[in-house]
């Protein structure tokens, strides 16, 4: 994600996070889905942490257009998820993913992306679940 990239994601436009604040922090990485051939329209974003061992997944939004039974694509927040267990896998990780479910939502996470429910709020994803999720949004 660059600067640019923050003009329009803002509150008003729909966003529900301070993606400005999430940026300035130099400890995350900061992340942009976009379509191929359109690159200034953003589909998602997320921001992660590298761990010792792991990735941890701060944040993660979908675009407003992209949440909802009238989304324009499915699949946006896997991908992100997606990509974050590719990067695991490329810092020597296994694919190892944490992150802190939203209550409601912890079925639907060990559905849908294989995670664990670790305890309290916190999910894992290990290496078959992160290789799933690699093979399916990324082609090679």
């Amino acid at each position: 994600m660059t600067k640019t990239d923050l003009k329009n994601v803002t509150k008003k436009n729909g966003w529900n996070f301070d993606w400005k604040l999430e940026f300035k922090d130099l400890q995350k990485e900061v992340y942009k889905l976009t379509i191929v051939n359109n690159s200034s329209i953003l589909q998602g974003l997320l921001r992660i942490t590298i761990e010792q061992d792991h990735i941890y997944i701060n944040l993660l939004e979908s675009s407003p257009f992209n949440i909802g039974k009238d989304k324009l694509y499915e699949g946006a927040a896997g991908n992100l998820v997606a990509y974050a267990c590719k990067v695991s896998f490329q810092k020597g990780f296994d694919g190892f993913v944490a992150f802190t479910a939203k209550t409601n939502l912890i079925k639907h996470y060990e559905e849908n992306l294989g995670a664990f429910h670790f305890k309290n709020q916190r999910m894992i994803i290990e290496t078959e679940a992160a290789k799933k999720l690699v093979k399916k949004y990324f082609k090679s």
